[in-house]
């Protein structure tokens, strides 16, 4: 079978990425429009929405790339140092700010620190050998380990979890499941994942705390965070890690729900009667979201089984309605700005993880004020953007504007070329 590009999927991947891109870059944090941040802790947001969708989407395109369903070691080893590559990648991001070199500061420490982010995504998204990606991938990883339990101060604390790292392992379990186990074993699969960790979020009493709970920070999933992430977690004034071990149980099942709808897509029927099963599917599981939010609430922190549901419901939906209008109906027009997008979500990923952290580096006096220092990411913000606007937030939300049409540009440069960043 012929590997098949689906539009309507690069197109949702592209408004994924697109909506992430905005939400994580606002020209200031202090003013930001409430559906540009994520729920305080039950509830959802559309932010909420941009990584369960990732990790949806990646489930649907397990099967799309591998139509031949075939398994052996060579298979195995590509699902394995693709995983591994991504996981590496998400981990460098941690890393980038606490790298020390010689005792070197300001622009030339920053030097030192891009010239590693060169080698670091070239060595783990370049286009190698088999052998040579899982040596790069191995040994890299094997670097990260080694520093953040080396003792060392400057990476004592440095995370571990992250967004690229649970989406590896989804990766790697779910194209396992594709390609090991029938349907009905991965349905199965899926709802003793999610019926297990309600179970045990609902039923297990927590160590040291009492008995279970849904709270912030007092939850078993904090708990194990505490205990196996300890000092390696999202902020050190927190016990929990919003991507720690146990939540990423669940979320294995974004993926899995997002394989089975990759299965529907493969079928051997009309496309219309595709679409109608992909919409009923969806609406289905937003409706079982709804019902199991009232006695496990969607949350995005703890990622609770409902709010698994809910969410490949929504990105199900979203997807028949684009595989509708552009598959079916072919009617392309307006979707071409999600599509560069979409084709190379990696290297914005990769890359707007590290720009803002870099242009932070950038710190001189602040020639607006004497004696005061500006980093060069808040000056261009402040004397750039913000002066144009008389609502904060509007100026926040026109710098986020900016970062997005400045990368509309660099990916129109990649799409025009044909340049694709892959792991």
């Amino acid at each position: 079978m012929v590997k098949e590009r689906l539009i309507s999927l690069d197109v949702f991947r592209g408004l994924t990425i697109l909506l992430m891109t905005i939400v994580n870059n606002p020209g200031d944090w202090g003013h930001v429009f409430p559906p540009l941040l994520h729920a305080e802790w039950n509830g959802c947001t559309p932010t909420d929405l941009v990584f369960p969708f990732f990790i949806f989407i990646m489930g649907v395109a397990v099967p799309l790339a591998m139509p031949d369903k075939k398994y052996d070691n060579t298979t195995f080893g590509k699902i394995l140092v693709r995983s591994l590559r991504m996981l590496c990648l998400g981990i460098f991001f941690n890393f980038f700010a606490k790298i020390q070199l010689f005792g070197l500061e300001g622009i030339p420490l920053l030097i030192g620190r891009l010239i590693i982010t060169i080698a670091v995504g070239y060595a783990l998204m370049g286009n190698f050998s088999s052998k040579l990606k899982n040596i790069f991938a191995f040994s890299i990883l094997l670097i990260y380990l080694f520093l953040a339990y080396s003792g060392i101060e400057a990476y004592q604390n440095v995370r571990l979890p992250g967004v690229l790292q649970r989406i590896a392992i989804v990766y790697f379990v779910v194209s396992l499941l594709y390609l090991k186990t029938s349907q009905r074993t991965q349905i199965i699969t899926g709802v003793i994942l999610l019926l297990g960790y309600w179970a045990i979020m609902t039923l297990i009493p927590v160590p040291g705390i009492g008995e279970a709970n849904l709270e912030k920070g007092t939850n078993l999933a904090s708990w194990v965070d505490s205990v196996l992430l300890k000092g390696h977690m999202y902020r050190e004034t927190i016990t929990w890690d919003p991507e720690g071990i146990l939540s990423t149980i669940p979320s294995i099942v974004n993926g899995i729900i997002g394989l089975l709808i990759g299965q529907i897509l493969q079928l051997k029927i009309s496309k219309k009667e595709i679409a109608l099963k992909m919409a009923v599917v969806g609406i289905a599981l937003i409706i079982v979201g709804f019902i199991w939010n009232i006695v496990f609430p969607i949350n995005k922190s703890i990622w609770t089984s409902s709010y698994v549901i809910f969410t490949t419901g929504l990105g199900t939906t979203c997807l028949s309605i684009l595989y509708y209008v552009i598959d079916i109906a072919e009617y392309k027009k307006g979707f071409k700005l999600f599509l560069i997008w979409g084709v190379n979500p990696m290297i914005v990923f990769f890359a707007s993880q590290i720009i803002p952290q870099a242009l932070v580096m950038i710190q001189f006096e602040n020639p607006h004020k004497t004696g005061e220092q500006i980093n060069l990411l808040n000056y261009l913000y402040k004397f750039g953007i913000a002066p144009f606007f008389n609502n904060p937030m509007m100026a926040s939300f026109a710098g986020a504007l900016v970062y997005v049409g400045i990368w509309t540009f660099i990916l129109w440069i990649f799409y025009k070329n044909k340049l694709i960043f892959k792991v």
